[in-house]
């Protein structure tokens, strides 16, 4: 209604001041792309009336939205624009909520040193101006902190001055974070008892002022508060934080409390339970980041959050859960056609297109032709067949004369085809989007061994299960200047690779080298099946055809030419040396930072 009012008497500061309200209602739902948009709305209003003051304000919302995704380099560039922003304006209590939110993003990054000198800053601006919530919240802040590098001692003093400061009812949110966090502290050292009564006032205050964000905040604290040592009183912390999510229909809650709950349950052997659990888990999260992706696949601007179905991986095996299992599948298998035919629709037009405006070479055209025989041959086979598997096998598994053990390992091999089908899907997505846009790049600079940390935790059931060793050898302070995505998928690509072509029980190790022209080499050597040398020419190629792996995994052939484009598209190159019977060592390039 505020907006509407505001641009009906073309009041464009009253419309920034409601679309800023209005995106922080989106980020506290976790719906972070529709935020965006409203604080980058209002940020271009503040331009056009030359605000600085609302101009600063948006760039800390846009700042706070990339701290929520993890993006901490793009939210400490919101940040310094910010304190930038306040600096010319004179604004001493902008500069103090600048510094404030640049110590919480070196704190999401575990840097508490970095953390607290901005928090040191900010504690000077403080003393300077009236109090005001901002004060609550770096005592908050820098008690956390304190906490996390385990000096308890000094995170104690700010939050019982804080909580002193805040017990009055314009502050009483506040009053139960610093409750709460001061509860952490005394269960960190031990003392769960205090932590447990420091808690359980919090919630009789929240519950008091029917603030719900708190209610739920104090009620998982206090689950987890007695996690393993009352797993019952737990469960019913658990439980009461997620009626209170199901009321106000807080999704992202939703989820975090049905994985607890479905833990504990599993931890109880209540395996039925635990089942519910996980598939309500399993159903939130699908509904609620499906809606988020469509859109995102419809404006083809990014299908790399296509990597989250990939988080799915835990499953529970129990002998009545035959049912619910068939029917999440057989909605995976409707999703996953459906983006098939997106992908083939778009395709089928564009070359009708192309072929009616282009006059082509008959190199150009032989081209094209390979493209769309590749792409119509992973469709056919790589994924026809592994549906037609997945189906064969519900029908055996349907049959109830079969053994637990049987129907256990039909189950491992039914979740190995239909994650094999996902990765399939999300390669031919990767590459169906370069050939249609080309490869877009957001290049910052990134510790690559953190990187390859990322992507061997990632890897390490698949290594697991033939008894393999990723070995990261890179150094920590080695740092890259690139997509960090793309790198991400390279080296996840180049360790997926050397896992699938290795034998039991054997060895990755990855090893990166600074050159002495501004590059970093970084090599990922196995000891496998190695490749031919009439192979190697064509290994980054189109024409390159997928072999099987030691434990006859497949592929797509898409994979290794993904890598070479990502790489030349980031000022870098790929090479290969292998020999068979030997194992095969991959080398990318990029720019060091």
């Amino acid at each position: 209604m505020g907006l509407k009012l505001a641009r009906r008497l073309k009041n464009q500061q009253g419309e920034a001041i409601m679309l800023n309200q209005l995106g922080m209602i989106d980020d506290n739902v976790g719906d972070f792309e529709n935020s965006r948009k409203k604080y980058l709305q209002a940020l271009d209003l503040y331009k056009t009336i030359g605000n600085t003051k609302g101009m600063a304000t948006e760039n800390i919302r846009l700042g706070v939205v990339e701290l929520r995704k993890g993006q901490y380099d793009r939210s400490i560039g919101y940040f310094l624009s910010a304190l930038e922003l306040s600096e010319q304006g004179g604004d001493k209590l902008g500069r103090m909520e600048a510094y404030i939110t640049l110590g919480e993003a070196y704190a999401g990054q575990k840097k508490y040193g970095r953390a607290l000198a901005y928090y040191r800053t900010a504690e000077k601006l403080n003393d300077e101006i009236p109090f005001s919530n901002l004060s609550l919240n770096l005592f908050n802040d820098i008690a956390i902190s304190y906490r996390e590098i385990n000096k308890l001692a000094e995170a104690k003093p700010y939050l019982l001055k804080g909580i002193k400061l805040s017990e009055v009812p314009k502050y009483q949110g506040l009053n139960i974070t610093l409750t709460n966090t001061l509860a952490s502290v005394y269960a960190k050292g031990g003392d769960t008892t205090t932590s447990i009564k420091l808690q359980k006032e919090a919630l009789e205050k929240a519950r008091k002022i029917n603030n719900y964000i708190r209610q739920i905040q104090t009620l998982t604290g206090l689950a987890t508060t007695y996690g393993n040592r009352n797993p019952a009183k737990a469960l019913d912390y658990w439980q009461q934080a997620l009626k209170l999510s199901e009321s106000r229909n807080a999704y992202k809650e939703q989820v975090d409390e049905l994985n607890a709950i479905a833990n504990i349950f599993e931890l109880q052997k209540n395996y039925i339970e635990a089942y519910n659990a996980r598939n309500r888990q399993y159903k939130i999260a699908d509904e609620f980041f499906y809606k988020k992706m469509s859109r995102q696949i419809v404006s083809l601007q990014n299908a790399y959050e296509l990597n989250q179905s990939k988080a799915r991986e835990q499953q529970l095996r129990f002998e009545n859960n035959r049912h619910n299992l068939q029917q999440k599948i057989s909605y995976g298998i409707i999703a996953a056609v459906f983006l098939i035919l997106v992908v083939l629709i778009y395709f089928y037009f564009r070359t009708r297109k192309l072929n009616y405006l282009l006059n082509k070479t008959n190199a150009d055209l032989h081209e094209s032709n390979m493209v769309k025989d590749k792409l119509f041959s992973i469709l056919g086979h790589d994924l026809r067949s592994p549906f037609i598997s997945v189906i064969n096998l519900l029908d055996i598994i349907d049959d109830d004369d079969l053994e637990p053990e049987q129907r256990k390992g039909l189950l491992n091999q039914l979740k190995d085809n239909t994650t094999v089908s996902l990765e399939t899907l999300d390669s031919l997505l990767r590459w169906g989007q370069k050939q249609i846009k080309g490869i877009p790049i957001n290049p910052s600079a990134f510790n690559a061994n953190a990187v390859v940390n990322k992507a061997a935790v990632f890897l390490a059931g698949v290594a697991g299960n033939k008894g393999i060793t990723i070995e990261n050898n890179v150094l920590d302070n080695l740092n890259i200047l690139a997509d960090a995505d793309h790198f991400e998928f390279i080296i996840r690509n180049l360790l997926s690779n050397a896992i699938k072509f290795s034998g039991n029980n054997s060895k990755v190790i990855v090893t990166a080298v600074q050159q002495e022209d501004n590059l970093v080499a970084l090599t990922v050597k196995d000891c496998g099946i190695g490749i031919a040398s009439e192979k190697l020419d064509e290994i980054f190629d189109i024409n390159n055809i997928s072999t099987r792996g030691t434990s006859n995994e497949k592929g797509t052939g898409l994979g290794l030419l993904l890598c070479k484009e990502f790489a030349e598209a980031n000022n870098g190159n790929i090479a290969v040396v292998s020999e068979l019977g030997k194992g095969s060592a991959f080398t990318v390039t990029l720019p060091s930072a």
